[in-house]
């Protein structure tokens, strides 16, 4: 079997496979699309009120849109927006998290044809510069503190997709407003949570990452109005739910799983995993196709990641964690103590080592990976070599689009 996947923007690995190798590909699920789901969306918003209502009276109406890191055809849904208001009169607030601020290639995937109308009206968000306003503390413990502009705008707009997310549940809704434009102290209370074991991809009930976000949001006494939008496999756009926040979230949750949920009959010896662009800009961004990957790989297997990781770690915090110990038992214990952002994802890391070897075709300094305890390799087709020379008898599952697609074993197996 040829493998060809994608690898950066516009790049691909290979791999040739022996035919008597079983390789089974699995990515989000085919489903069909229409050209107009954005416009229906407005047409007919859940809560009924529709955008012209809800812009009634407003005097400062603020957008926040999601940063680069995200395949949100935030441009798209303005081409849709453009016929119903001025874009001109709101200001457009990117919700980068604890992210970096957004490139003029980014800024031109966001915005489009927009961008140089709208250009003086975006702001980025700063999480350790941007004022920021105290709005209470969750129930979990987190001091909530988001960007000012947020809490001052008495009409707010948020343009999002929902997929799955490795500790939040789902992207989505909620996650623009908490991380989205916290500060930096809020989000690292906030991600400490994601340590815990109800913090995992595609659950919502009794996780305290999305109990904060709701909480967050709980406290804004103003009007909402959301476009939240679920791609298919190809970024194409299968549904998209506008009009109030958390009804418009909870149908798009329903779409996400119809897309990203693939289920198998078992697990498998390896698992290539594939972190496609945008989601491949760095090692930090890049893991949350491994941590997909550890739901289909057996005990002791072998998770190769495929990501070019474009910008190279990102946040290298929960780099000095796992370079602590070849023992990630010992790593993880040792995180139990003082957390600081970044170690929720060494933990993630480290949990799926304690059971499965990690590899990674990656752009990386392979030193920098030896010393994280992942076996680096520069081509595909070393890795899948290396494999078979490991585990003759290896069957393998690749993982399109492993960032978010969520494999789930069959119960009966």
């Amino acid at each position: 079997m040829h493998l060809l996947l994608p690898y950066g923007e516009k790049g691909t690995m290979e791999a040739d496979v022996p035919a008597t190798v079983p390789v089974h590909v699995v990515g989000p699920c085919e489903v069909s699309c229409s050209q107009d789901e954005i416009e229906k969306a407005l047409s007919r918003p859940c809560g009924g009120r529709t955008l012209k209502s809800f812009l009634e009276g407003a005097k400062d109406v603020v957008f926040i849109v999601n940063d680069g890191t995200r395949p949100t055809p935030t441009a798209k849904v303005l081409d849709a927006l453009v016929e119903r208001m001025d874009l001109r009169r709101a200001r457009y607030l990117i919700a980068t998290g604890a992210h970096r601020a957004p490139t003029e290639e980014e800024l031109l995937y966001i915005f489009g044809d927009h961008l140089e109308d709208l250009r003086e009206r975006i702001v980025v968000h700063d999480a350790r510069a941007s004022p920021c306003v105290r709005i209470g503390r969750s129930s979990n413990g987190t001091d909530m503190e988001v960007n000012e502009i947020a809490v001052n705008a008495d009409r707010l707009i948020i343009i999002t997709s929902v997929e799955p997310h490795y500790f939040a549940g789902y992207t989505g809704g909620r996650k623009s407003f908490l991380p989205g434009v916290a500060s930096f102290r809020t989000i690292e209370q906030n991600h400490r949570l994601a340590m815990r074991p109800e913090a995992q991809t595609m659950v919502l009930e009794g996780n305290p990452v999305h109990e904060d976000m709701m909480d967050a949001l709980s406290t804004v006494k103003k009007d909402i109005f959301s476009v939240q939008v679920v791609l298919d496999r190809h970024h194409g756009i299968y549904r998209a739910a506008a009009g109030d926040l958390h009804l418009a979230f909870k149908k798009a949750v329903e779409w996400a799983d119809q897309v990203f949920s693939v289920t198998l009959p078992r697990r498998y010896d390896a698992v290539i995993t594939v972190a496609p662009y945008p989601m491949d800009v760095d090692l930090y961004q890049s893991q949350k196709a491994i941590d997909n990957a550890k739901w289909a790989v057996k005990e002791g297997g072998v998770i190769i990641l495929v990501s070019k990781c474009r910008e190279g770690l990102g946040d290298t915090t929960f780099v000095t964690q796992l370079c602590m110990s070849r023992d990630k038992r010992a790593v993880l214990e040792a995180m139990r103590t003082g957390y600081r952002l970044g170690y929720h994802k060494a933990a993630k890391l480290a949990d799926v080592m304690c059971h499965a070897d990690l590899w990674a075709v990656t752009d990386l300094p392979p030193q920098v990976l030896e010393d994280m305890g992942i076996a680096p390799f520069l081509s595909l087709q070393e890795a899948v070599d290396e494999l078979l020379r490991q585990k003759a008898k290896a069957e393998v599952l690749v993982l399109l689009d492993g960032s978010v697609t969520v494999p789930r074993v069959r119960t009966d197996e």
